[in-house]
């Protein structure tokens, strides 16, 4: 009760009630001067420097300076402050309020005093004369005082209440639109994406992959299914393998051919993909796969190419030298025993510039070969 900033950090929640909630303080403060046989009945709160009345009967004012105010004594402590005289009381014999208009003589206040020891003012009676309350008039305006503690705390906490669910609904509406738009990416991906929980069931998964599933397996995807459900037999160990490796914790990628051998044969690759909790806890797999079929078509036509140009350098360097290094040797021997003809270097020089070119042949088969410029051949 003697901390004033917590205090009026407490007036402040107080300050602008509802409508509602103004009516029946109202009607309590009608009551406490019609108990208390006075003109003048008031809510008041004490902020830093103003003296509010939040409901009043017998006066047409809504403030006061809080240094004037009767209720600056009543809110240091928890019992009702009574005044019979209040030009008798050194206290207040020389306030204005006192002294000139509107001439007060009698005060009674019980101090509002909030669940957490916070004192926001009083509930008072005024009179212009003189007076005095019985203890039964007392205890009726310290327990209306609770009522009207109550009250505000009551409309505090409706008021907080409607405040949660605005911004409640404005976080669903912002995560909705968020998981609108996620969507619509997640949607749009031509990979398949598929979310799978610890048990092997399907939790989320795009269009892509209902589509997939679909048409190579004339299956429908749908949430809580198992995915061993959609996968071949002939690959179920392996994908158990990779997704008991995912579930400790790491990321792993393999590639794979699905429906061998069948007109809707296609290749995959798949990686395996762990999904933590904020507690980094493995709460399931994210399994997302790309077609990599015209890649793994376009490396077997490469391989074939290879084989191809393989076999092409193996006839160049043997088949086709061979004759050419049988005249080369003819043409020695001619020279050794000294056989002279016209035209003998003409013949020798072209069979060597053949030779030549076909070593040429050879060694560019073989450069293309290792460079795997494939494409130069073909």
């Amino acid at each position: 009760m003697n901390n004033e900033p917590l205090r009026l950090r407490a007036v402040k929640r107080f300050k602008d009630l509802d409508s509602d909630i103004a009516v029946d303080l109202n009607d309590i403060v009608g009551l406490a001067a019609q108990i208390c046989g006075t003109p003048v009945a008031l809510v008041t709160l004490l902020d830093t420097d103003m003296q509010w009345f939040k409901a009043a009967t017998g006066i047409n004012i809504s403030c006061t300076p809080r240094d004037l105010s009767f209720c600056n004594h009543t809110i240091i402590q928890k019992q009702v402050l009574v005044v019979p005289d209040l030009l008798n009381d050194k206290r207040f014999n020389t306030n204005p309020l006192v002294i000139e208009d509107p001439q007060a003589r009698f005060y009674a206040g019980a101090p509002l005093i909030t669940k957490d020891g916070h004192a926001l003012g009083s509930l008072c009676v005024i009179d212009f004369k003189p007076h005095e309350l019985n203890q039964q008039q007392i205890k009726s305006l310290k327990t209306l005082a609770r009522q009207v503690v109550n009250l505000m705390e009551l409309n505090s906490s409706l008021r907080s209440l409607e405040q949660q669910h605005q911004q409640s609904q404005s976080q669903k509406a912002s995560i909705s639109e968020s998981e609108m738009k996620l969507k619509a990416i997640f949607d749009s991906s031509k990979d398949t994406h598929i979310l799978v929980g610890r048990n092997l069931e399907v939790m989320a998964f795009n269009k892509s992959a209902s589509v997939f599933i679909k048409s190579l397996y004339n299956k429908k995807l749908a949430n809580g299914d198992n995915i061993i459900s959609y996968t071949e037999p002939s690959l179920v160990n392996s994908f158990s393998k990779y997704f008991a490796v995912a579930l400790t914790g790491r990321s792993i990628k393999r590639e794979w051919e699905l429906l061998a051998g069948t007109p809707n044969a296609c290749w995959k690759e798949t990686s395996f993909i762990p999904v933590k909790n904020n507690s980094s806890e493995v709460i399931g797999i994210a399994i997302n796969s790309t077609d990599i079929t015209t890649r793994k078509r376009h490396e077997e036509q490469i391989n074939i190419q290879k084989e191809a140009l393989n076999r092409i350098a193996i006839i160049q360097s043997h088949e086709l030298r061979r004759p050419v290094a049988s005249l080369l040797g003819i043409l020695d021997l001619m020279r050794m025993e000294n056989i002279d003809f016209g035209y003998f270097n003409i013949i020798e020089h072209t069979v060597n510039e053949l030779d030549e070119k076909i070593r040429g042949i050879v060694k560019d088969s073989e450069d293309t070969i290792q460079g795997g410029h494939l494409a130069i051949v073909a």
